[in-house]
Protein backbone atom coordinates (compact mmCIF):
# COMPACT_ATOMS: atom_id res chain seq x y z
CA UNK A 1 0.00 0.00 0.00
CA UNK A 2 1.12 2.94 -0.94
CA UNK A 3 2.71 5.71 1.98
CA UNK A 4 1.67 9.31 1.56
CA UNK A 5 3.46 12.29 3.47
CA UNK A 6 -0.19 13.53 4.67
CA UNK A 7 -3.65 12.26 4.93
CA UNK A 8 -4.88 15.24 3.79
CA UNK A 9 -3.74 18.27 1.46
CA UNK A 10 -6.02 21.11 2.09
CA UNK A 11 -6.44 23.60 -0.81
CA UNK A 12 -7.28 26.87 0.59
CA UNK A 13 -7.05 28.68 4.07
CA UNK A 14 -10.62 29.96 4.02
CA UNK A 15 -13.63 29.14 6.56
CA UNK A 16 -14.21 25.73 5.29
CA UNK A 17 -10.43 24.58 4.44
CA UNK A 18 -9.59 25.96 8.29
CA UNK A 19 -12.63 24.16 9.90
CA UNK A 20 -11.63 20.70 8.10
CA UNK A 21 -7.86 20.33 8.68
CA UNK A 22 -8.42 21.91 12.18
CA UNK A 23 -10.67 18.74 13.06
CA UNK A 24 -8.80 16.45 11.33
CA UNK A 25 -5.39 17.91 12.60
CA UNK A 26 -7.41 17.02 16.21
CA UNK A 27 -8.41 13.42 15.57
CA UNK A 28 -4.82 12.62 14.53
CA UNK A 29 -4.43 13.16 10.97
CA UNK A 30 -1.47 14.85 8.99
CA UNK A 31 -2.54 17.69 7.23
CA UNK A 32 -0.61 20.57 4.99
CA UNK A 33 -3.22 23.31 4.31
CA UNK A 34 -1.50 25.70 1.17
CA UNK A 35 -2.97 28.66 -0.25
CA UNK A 36 -2.24 30.77 -3.16
CA UNK A 37 -2.45 34.36 -1.70
CA UNK A 38 0.03 35.25 1.13
CA UNK A 39 -2.40 35.37 4.01
CA UNK A 40 -4.97 33.07 5.49
CA UNK A 41 -8.84 33.11 6.24
CA UNK A 42 -9.59 33.34 2.35
CA UNK A 43 -11.86 36.08 1.87
CA UNK A 44 -12.68 36.79 5.98
CA UNK A 45 -8.74 37.98 6.12
CA UNK A 46 -8.42 41.10 7.86
CA UNK A 47 -5.43 43.27 8.21
CA UNK A 48 -4.55 45.55 10.77
CA UNK A 49 -3.54 49.21 9.88
CA UNK A 50 -3.21 52.77 11.86
CA UNK A 51 -4.96 50.37 15.22
CA UNK A 52 -7.91 49.32 12.83
CA UNK A 53 -8.55 45.63 11.23
CA UNK A 54 -9.85 46.40 7.91
CA UNK A 55 -11.73 43.57 6.39
CA UNK A 56 -9.49 43.34 3.12
CA UNK A 57 -12.30 41.61 1.51
CA UNK A 58 -15.33 43.04 2.10
CA UNK A 59 -17.51 43.32 5.62
CA UNK A 60 -17.77 39.81 7.31
CA UNK A 61 -20.31 39.67 10.60
CA UNK A 62 -20.29 36.33 11.71
CA UNK A 63 -24.21 35.41 12.83
CA UNK A 64 -25.75 32.27 13.51
CA UNK A 65 -28.72 29.95 15.44
CA UNK A 66 -26.91 27.14 15.43
CA UNK A 67 -25.66 26.04 18.60
CA UNK A 68 -23.25 23.76 17.30
CA UNK A 69 -21.33 26.12 15.30
CA UNK A 70 -21.18 28.74 17.41
CA UNK A 71 -19.53 26.41 20.47
CA UNK A 72 -17.11 25.49 17.54
CA UNK A 73 -15.84 28.88 16.81
CA UNK A 74 -16.12 30.25 19.87
CA UNK A 75 -12.83 28.06 20.61
CA UNK A 76 -10.78 29.78 18.78
CA UNK A 77 -12.27 33.54 19.42
CA UNK A 78 -14.42 35.56 21.80
CA UNK A 79 -17.12 37.64 19.50
CA UNK A 80 -17.22 41.45 20.58
CA UNK A 81 -21.89 41.46 20.31
CA UNK A 82 -21.30 43.81 17.08
CA UNK A 83 -25.06 43.99 15.71
CA UNK A 84 -25.55 44.96 11.84
CA UNK A 85 -27.52 48.02 11.44
CA UNK A 86 -26.89 48.96 8.16
CA UNK A 87 -27.92 52.21 6.47
CA UNK A 88 -29.35 53.00 3.11
CA UNK A 89 -28.74 56.35 1.13
CA UNK A 90 -31.64 57.69 -1.26
CA UNK A 91 -31.61 60.98 -2.27
CA UNK A 92 -29.95 62.73 0.34
CA UNK A 93 -31.95 60.93 3.19
CA UNK A 94 -30.93 57.51 5.26
CA UNK A 95 -33.22 55.23 6.03
CA UNK A 96 -32.39 51.70 8.45
CA UNK A 97 -32.15 48.50 7.22
CA UNK A 98 -33.27 46.14 7.03
CA UNK A 99 -37.29 47.29 6.17
CA UNK A 100 -38.88 48.09 9.48
CA UNK A 101 -40.93 50.76 11.67
CA UNK A 102 -37.97 53.37 11.38
CA UNK A 103 -37.86 52.91 7.83
CA UNK A 104 -41.55 53.22 7.01
CA UNK A 105 -41.71 55.81 8.92
CA UNK A 106 -39.22 58.15 7.79
CA UNK A 107 -40.59 57.01 3.85
CA UNK A 108 -44.17 57.89 4.74
CA UNK A 109 -44.49 59.44 8.15
CA UNK A 110 -46.61 56.73 9.83
CA UNK A 111 -45.83 55.08 13.26
CA UNK A 112 -47.86 52.56 13.59
CA UNK A 113 -47.74 48.58 11.93
CA UNK A 114 -51.13 48.78 10.90
CA UNK A 115 -50.65 52.34 8.93
CA UNK A 116 -47.28 50.59 7.35
CA UNK A 117 -49.28 47.27 6.57
CA UNK A 118 -51.88 49.12 4.60
CA UNK A 119 -49.40 51.01 2.60
CA UNK A 120 -47.74 48.26 1.41
CA UNK A 121 -50.68 46.07 0.92
CA UNK A 122 -52.31 49.47 -1.24
CA UNK A 123 -49.02 49.04 -3.10
CA UNK A 124 -48.76 45.55 -3.75
CA UNK A 125 -52.24 45.34 -4.92
CA UNK A 126 -51.43 47.03 -8.30
CA UNK A 127 -49.69 43.68 -8.94
CA UNK A 128 -51.78 41.15 -7.97
CA UNK A 129 -52.45 39.78 -10.72
CA UNK A 130 -48.92 38.81 -11.06
CA UNK A 131 -49.21 35.26 -10.63
CA UNK A 132 -45.80 33.86 -11.64
CA UNK A 133 -43.12 36.53 -11.17
CA UNK A 134 -41.16 36.65 -14.57
CA UNK A 135 -38.47 38.29 -13.04
CA UNK A 136 -36.55 40.56 -9.99
CA UNK A 137 -38.79 43.59 -10.93
CA UNK A 138 -41.96 41.40 -10.86
CA UNK A 139 -41.33 39.77 -7.87
CA UNK A 140 -40.08 43.05 -5.54
CA UNK A 141 -43.07 44.85 -6.79
CA UNK A 142 -45.58 42.04 -6.21
CA UNK A 143 -43.49 41.60 -2.23
CA UNK A 144 -43.27 45.09 -1.42
CA UNK A 145 -45.05 47.92 -3.79
CA UNK A 146 -43.58 50.75 -5.59
CA UNK A 147 -42.30 52.63 -3.07
CA UNK A 148 -39.59 50.50 -1.58
CA UNK A 149 -39.24 48.93 -4.86
CA UNK A 150 -37.76 52.51 -7.09
CA UNK A 151 -35.97 54.04 -3.42
CA UNK A 152 -34.23 50.93 -1.87
CA UNK A 153 -34.29 47.97 -4.55
CA UNK A 154 -34.12 48.36 -8.19
CA UNK A 155 -31.71 50.95 -8.62
CA UNK A 156 -29.07 49.82 -5.82
CA UNK A 157 -29.85 46.02 -7.75
CA UNK A 158 -28.71 46.79 -11.12
CA UNK A 159 -25.32 48.27 -9.81
CA UNK A 160 -24.34 44.77 -7.33
CA UNK A 161 -25.71 42.62 -10.81
CA UNK A 162 -24.57 44.76 -13.49
CA UNK A 163 -27.88 43.71 -14.86
CA UNK A 164 -31.71 45.25 -15.23
CA UNK A 165 -34.21 44.02 -13.02
CA UNK A 166 -36.20 42.90 -15.46
CA UNK A 167 -33.32 40.52 -16.85
CA UNK A 168 -32.79 38.60 -13.16
CA UNK A 169 -34.19 35.81 -12.08
CA UNK A 170 -36.88 36.19 -9.64
CA UNK A 171 -35.56 33.93 -6.83
CA UNK A 172 -32.77 36.51 -6.01
CA UNK A 173 -35.45 38.24 -3.72
CA UNK A 174 -38.14 35.64 -3.08
CA UNK A 175 -38.37 36.97 0.44
CA UNK A 176 -37.97 40.47 1.76
CA UNK A 177 -36.91 41.20 5.27
CA UNK A 178 -39.83 43.09 6.38
CA UNK A 179 -40.51 44.12 10.26
CA UNK A 180 -43.34 46.02 11.43
CA UNK A 181 -41.19 46.56 14.74
CA UNK A 182 -39.03 49.61 15.29
CA UNK A 183 -35.70 46.34 15.13
CA UNK A 184 -32.55 47.77 13.02
CA UNK A 185 -30.92 44.55 13.81
CA UNK A 186 -30.33 43.29 10.41
CA UNK A 187 -29.70 39.44 11.18
CA UNK A 188 -32.02 38.79 14.09
CA UNK A 189 -29.50 35.94 15.48
CA UNK A 190 -29.50 34.18 18.24
CA UNK A 191 -25.33 34.82 17.57
CA UNK A 192 -23.94 37.70 16.25
CA UNK A 193 -20.70 39.68 16.13
CA UNK A 194 -17.36 40.25 14.77
CA UNK A 195 -14.16 38.03 16.78
CA UNK A 196 -12.44 40.26 18.93
CA UNK A 197 -9.16 40.40 17.40
CA UNK A 198 -10.01 39.98 14.06
CA UNK A 199 -10.71 37.26 11.57
CA UNK A 200 -7.42 36.51 10.80
CA UNK A 201 -6.24 35.96 14.46
CA UNK A 202 -9.02 33.68 14.83
CA UNK A 203 -8.15 31.22 11.84
CA UNK A 204 -4.25 31.21 12.81
CA UNK A 205 -5.90 29.61 16.34
CA UNK A 206 -7.79 27.16 14.27
CA UNK A 207 -4.54 26.13 12.10
CA UNK A 208 -1.87 26.41 15.30
CA UNK A 209 -0.19 22.87 15.17
CA UNK A 210 -1.16 22.06 11.55
CA UNK A 211 1.43 23.22 8.63
CA UNK A 212 0.84 25.77 6.31
CA UNK A 213 2.57 27.09 2.74
CA UNK A 214 1.26 30.06 1.41
CA UNK A 215 1.97 31.96 -1.73
CA UNK A 216 1.86 28.11 -3.16
CA UNK A 217 -1.14 27.48 -6.42
CA UNK A 218 -2.20 24.06 -6.35
CA UNK A 219 -3.60 24.55 -9.83
CA UNK A 220 0.01 24.57 -11.31
CA UNK A 221 1.83 21.79 -9.99
CA UNK A 222 -1.60 19.72 -9.33
CA UNK A 223 0.34 16.40 -10.20
CA UNK A 224 2.89 17.33 -7.45
CA UNK A 225 0.85 17.79 -4.74
CA UNK A 226 -1.65 15.06 -5.25
CA UNK A 227 1.13 12.65 -4.97
CA UNK A 228 2.05 13.83 -1.35
CA UNK A 229 -1.66 13.19 -0.04
CA UNK A 230 -4.11 10.57 0.35
CA UNK A 231 -6.77 12.51 -0.14
CA UNK A 232 -7.04 16.44 -1.28
CA UNK A 233 -9.74 18.84 -0.03
CA UNK A 234 -10.17 21.56 -2.51
CA UNK A 235 -11.69 24.77 -2.31
CA UNK A 236 -11.07 26.41 -4.86
CA UNK A 237 -13.12 27.76 -8.13
CA UNK A 238 -14.61 23.92 -9.42
CA UNK A 239 -14.42 25.32 -12.91
CA UNK A 240 -10.99 25.95 -12.94
CA UNK A 241 -10.03 22.39 -11.72
CA UNK A 242 -11.54 21.02 -14.49
CA UNK A 243 -9.12 23.40 -16.89
CA UNK A 244 -12.75 25.02 -17.87
CA UNK A 245 -13.46 22.21 -19.99
CA UNK A 246 -17.04 23.23 -20.55
CA UNK A 247 -16.72 27.03 -20.14
CA UNK A 248 -16.26 29.73 -17.18
CA UNK A 249 -18.69 29.78 -14.74
CA UNK A 250 -20.29 33.27 -13.90
CA UNK A 251 -19.38 35.74 -10.96
CA UNK A 252 -19.97 39.48 -9.70
CA UNK A 253 -16.52 40.52 -8.34
CA UNK A 254 -15.73 43.78 -6.51
CA UNK A 255 -13.61 46.64 -6.33
CA UNK A 256 -12.32 48.27 -3.07
CA UNK A 257 -11.10 51.95 -3.06
CA UNK A 258 -9.84 52.17 0.42
CA UNK A 259 -9.04 55.26 2.17
CA UNK A 260 -7.14 56.55 5.54
CA UNK A 261 -9.13 59.71 6.98
CA UNK A 262 -7.94 61.97 9.40
CA UNK A 263 -10.92 62.27 11.03
CA UNK A 264 -12.30 60.15 13.71
CA UNK A 265 -15.48 59.50 12.38
CA UNK A 266 -16.93 59.26 8.81
CA UNK A 267 -20.14 58.19 8.71
CA UNK A 268 -21.75 57.15 11.66
CA UNK A 269 -21.76 53.77 10.77
CA UNK A 270 -19.87 50.24 9.66
CA UNK A 271 -22.14 49.81 6.27
CA UNK A 272 -23.88 53.03 4.21
CA UNK A 273 -25.56 51.19 1.09
CA UNK A 274 -26.08 53.56 -1.81
CA UNK A 275 -29.22 52.76 -3.36
CA UNK A 276 -28.98 55.32 -6.20
CA UNK A 277 -27.57 54.81 -9.69
CA UNK A 278 -25.59 57.91 -9.85
CA UNK A 279 -23.39 56.98 -6.94
CA UNK A 280 -21.04 54.45 -8.72
CA UNK A 281 -20.10 52.36 -5.55
CA UNK A 282 -22.92 49.83 -3.65
CA UNK A 283 -21.87 50.85 -0.29
CA UNK A 284 -18.84 52.51 2.09
CA UNK A 285 -17.95 50.31 4.95
CA UNK A 286 -15.96 52.47 8.30
CA UNK A 287 -14.15 49.49 9.65
CA UNK A 288 -13.51 50.93 13.06
CA UNK A 289 -17.19 50.85 13.66
CA UNK A 290 -17.06 46.97 13.74
CA UNK A 291 -14.99 47.17 17.14
CA UNK A 292 -16.82 50.21 18.18
CA UNK A 293 -14.15 52.62 17.46
CA UNK A 294 -11.53 51.58 19.78
CA UNK A 295 -8.25 49.86 19.63
CA UNK A 296 -7.61 47.03 21.52
CA UNK A 297 -6.29 48.78 24.84
CA UNK A 298 -10.10 50.18 24.51
CA UNK A 299 -8.73 54.02 23.27
CA UNK A 300 -11.01 56.16 20.98
CA UNK A 301 -9.17 55.25 17.26
CA UNK A 302 -8.19 59.25 16.27
CA UNK A 303 -8.32 58.45 12.75
CA UNK A 304 -10.68 55.96 10.02
CA UNK A 305 -10.21 53.79 7.66
CA UNK A 306 -13.40 53.67 4.51
CA UNK A 307 -13.79 51.38 1.86
CA UNK A 308 -16.01 51.77 -1.11
CA UNK A 309 -17.37 49.21 -3.19
CA UNK A 310 -17.97 49.02 -6.61
CA UNK A 311 -19.16 45.80 -8.23
CA UNK A 312 -18.06 44.85 -11.47
CA UNK A 313 -18.49 41.79 -14.02
CA UNK A 314 -15.95 39.07 -13.25
CA UNK A 315 -13.51 37.97 -15.82
CA UNK A 316 -10.87 35.23 -15.72
CA UNK A 317 -8.02 37.02 -13.61
CA UNK A 318 -10.36 38.79 -11.19
CA UNK A 319 -11.13 37.59 -7.84
CA UNK A 320 -14.91 36.02 -7.64
CA UNK A 321 -17.26 37.14 -5.11
CA UNK A 322 -20.90 36.42 -6.05
CA UNK A 323 -21.98 33.51 -7.83
CA UNK A 324 -24.51 34.36 -10.92
CA UNK A 325 -27.16 31.64 -9.96
CA UNK A 326 -29.49 31.63 -13.13
CA UNK A 327 -30.15 28.38 -15.02
CA UNK A 328 -27.56 28.85 -17.45
CA UNK A 329 -24.82 29.07 -14.41
CA UNK A 330 -26.66 26.34 -12.16
CA UNK A 331 -26.96 23.91 -15.64
CA UNK A 332 -22.75 24.72 -16.07
CA UNK A 333 -22.12 23.85 -12.35
CA UNK A 334 -24.26 20.61 -12.80
CA UNK A 335 -21.59 19.40 -15.83
CA UNK A 336 -18.85 20.11 -13.40
CA UNK A 337 -20.57 18.68 -10.73
CA UNK A 338 -21.07 15.26 -12.19
CA UNK A 339 -17.29 15.42 -12.98
CA UNK A 340 -15.95 15.96 -9.48
CA UNK A 341 -18.97 13.54 -8.46
CA UNK A 342 -16.53 10.40 -10.16
CA UNK A 343 -13.25 11.52 -8.39
CA UNK A 344 -11.59 9.25 -5.84
CA UNK A 345 -10.12 10.75 -2.94
CA UNK A 346 -10.70 14.77 -3.92
CA UNK A 347 -13.46 16.36 -1.71
CA UNK A 348 -14.59 19.59 -2.85
CA UNK A 349 -16.07 21.91 -0.36
CA UNK A 350 -16.79 25.89 0.13
CA UNK A 351 -18.43 28.68 -1.53
CA UNK A 352 -16.34 28.17 -4.93
CA UNK A 353 -16.00 24.69 -5.13
CA UNK A 354 -19.85 24.39 -5.00
CA UNK A 355 -20.70 27.49 -6.42
CA UNK A 356 -23.42 28.99 -4.07
CA UNK A 357 -23.66 32.00 -1.74
CA UNK A 358 -22.54 30.73 1.60
CA UNK A 359 -23.13 32.57 5.02
CA UNK A 360 -20.21 31.64 7.06
CA UNK A 361 -21.55 29.56 9.72
CA UNK A 362 -23.23 27.60 7.18
CA UNK A 363 -19.61 26.86 5.31
CA UNK A 364 -18.53 26.22 8.96
CA UNK A 365 -21.17 24.11 9.21
CA UNK A 366 -20.80 22.08 5.51
CA UNK A 367 -17.04 21.68 6.93
CA UNK A 368 -17.89 19.89 10.37
CA UNK A 369 -20.42 17.60 8.47
CA UNK A 370 -17.72 16.59 5.64
CA UNK A 371 -15.14 15.37 8.87
CA UNK A 372 -18.33 13.47 10.21
CA UNK A 373 -18.24 11.38 6.67
CA UNK A 374 -14.54 11.29 6.88
CA UNK A 375 -14.25 10.07 10.00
Amino acid sequence: MRKYTYDYLIVGSGLFGSTFAQIMNGNGKKCLVIDKRGHTGGNIYTKEENDIKIHWYGAHIFHTDNEEVWHYINKFTKFNNYINSPLAYSEGKLYNLPFNMNTFNKLWNVNTPEEAKHKIQEQCSKYKDISQPANLEEQALKLCGDDIYYTFIKEYTEKQWGRDCKDLPSFIIKRLPVRFTYDNNYFNALYQGVPIGGYTEMVNKMLDGIEVNLNVDYLEDRDLWNNIAQTVVYTGPIDAFYKYCFGALQYRSVRFETELLDIPNYQGNAAVNYTDSETPWTRIIEHKWFEFGKNEKGEDIPRTVISRELSSEWKLGDEPYYPVNDDFNNSLYFKYKELSDKERNIIFGGRLAEYKYYDMDAVIAAALDMCEKEL
